[in-house]
């Protein structure tokens, strides 16, 4: 089967409180995106990556694909407004049958063993969402107050989120709605059920600074 995967790292990282996004911060003296990339590439020597970046950073994500990978591996496409325009542009250069990966491009610490597993779920189901339980007691609020409500049926989603190609390009054809937050929502908006598989533990998202510390020890550790 035919394998791509989107990378989208189309984000400001406003969070993180400094002008470079965070996708291009070092870490370990590689920027955080060439991290997420590898994994793809270790995982599958035949995959095809679609990055999406920032217009105004599009050189400076060719510089990294120039300076890391094989070129011929990769396309790079312009990100949207919104994440659901970010990875519709993405869709746009998939060009055959696949199973498609749609990834952030700062969870830098996924495993080949989740991609695997993303991708056996997809073949079988068409779907696979990763997500792990929630660790901490959750509350939801309503217009009374709040309700505590049970953690064992809480899941936190992560990426990469994988479909057949026959689901996730039609899907992104629907309009958009403020509720669309992943690929998931939009499947499902779409008419169709999302299959859950296990997620990691390790597999955070960088958004502020405190994550990069932990993400630096974590890539240490594995080295």
């Amino acid at each position: 089967m035919n394998k791509y995967a989107v990378i989208v790292a189309a984000g400001s990282g406003i969070r993180m409180g400094g002008t470079l996004p965070k996708q291009f911060i070092l870490v370990n003296n590689k920027p955080v995106l060439f991290y997420s990339l590898q994994a793809f590439l270790n995982a599958f020597s035949d995959i095809q990556i679609i990055l999406v970046l920032p217009v105004d950073y599009m050189d400076m994500g060719q510089e990294i694909i120039d300076a890391y990978f094989d070129k011929e591996k990769f396309r790079i496409a312009a990100g949207g407004e919104t994440r659901f325009q970010s990875v519709k542009n993405g869709l746009e250069l998939v060009e055959e049958e696949s199973i498609i990966f749609v990834h952030d491009g700062v969870r830098c610490l996924l495993t080949e063993k989740l991609i695997h597993r993303c991708y056996a779920s997809a073949v079988e189901t068409g779907t696979a969402i990763p997500v792990i339980l929630s660790k901490d007691s959750v509350r939801i609020v309503n217009d009374e107050g709040n309700d505590a409500i049970d953690r064992n049926k809480v899941m936190l989603v992560q990426t990469p989120q994988t479909f057949h190609s026959k689901i996730l390009l039609p899907a992104y054809q629907i309009d958009y709605k403020e509720k669309f937050t992943d690929e998931a929502t939009v499947v499902e908006a779409y008419g169709l059920k999302v299959t859950l598989v296990e997620g990691e533990q390790n597999n955070i998202k960088i958004t502020t600074p405190i994550d990069l510390l932990i993400a630096e020890k974590l890539i240490n550790d594995r080295n």
